[in-house]
């Protein structure tokens, strides 16, 4: 069994910082990207940002020079700094990792997702 778990999330106010966790556990053999996206009310779902094993990132324009990606891969865990908060920030946010598992198969695995809310 293969876990992924975010923590972090929380309510904060505009202009506040915010430090996402995601951390993944269980039979992993290895991990290719992890990224994070989110959802807001009424909105569609948005690709926030990616990091490959290698540490290349992928940033969306919306969050660019606000938000920073990065990964401990020895801990399987991928973090999202977020800073300069805006209210449009408001969203769940969902991690998700490329997964190997110890019997060789190979999917995305994605989190239960936590609520950010920036509001005064």
């Amino acid at each position: 069994q293969v876990q992924v778990v975010e923590s972090g999330g929380g309510l904060v106010q505009p202009g506040g910082s915010l430090r996402l966790s995601c951390a993944a556990s269980g039979n992993i053999s290895s991990i290719y990207t992890m990224g994070w996206y989110r959802q807001g009310p009424g909105k569609q779902r948005e690709l926030v940002a990616t990091i490959t094993n290698d540490g290349d990132t992928n940033t969306a324009d919306s969050v660019k020079g606000r938000f920073t990606i990065s990964r401990d891969n020895a801990k399987n865990t991928v973090y999202l700094q977020m800073n300069s908060l805006k209210p449009e920030d408001t969203a769940v946010y969902n991690c998700y990792g490329d997964i190997v598992s110890n019997s060789g198969l190979r999917r995305y695995y994605r989190g239960q997702g936590t609520q950010v809310t920036v509001s005064s």
